[in-house]
């Protein structure tokens, strides 16, 4: 199965990745904005370790919400 470039994707498609790719920008956003608020107690593991997951894309910052950020 070839690649296909920008311009063989239909206008569904395209519109479809800019929303997925706007939402996996702004979990991450929110999640370092709550990485930086949380105090190191409230995290399991260390915050620079989390920040870096943040670049796995999704995984990292859902990793975060379900395993590195303790409950309230």
């Amino acid at each position: 199965m070839a690649k296909k470039s920008w311009a063989d994707l239909s206008p569904a498609q395209r519109s479809g990745a800019m929303i997925a790719g706007a939402l996996e920008l702004a979990l991450t956003a929110v999640t370092l904005r709550d990485l930086a608020r949380q105090p190191a107690s409230q995290v399991r593991g260390p915050k620079v370790l989390w920040v870096v997951s943040c670049t796995l894309q999704p995984f990292g910052p859902l990793a975060y919400w379900t395993y590195g950020r303790l409950s309230d």
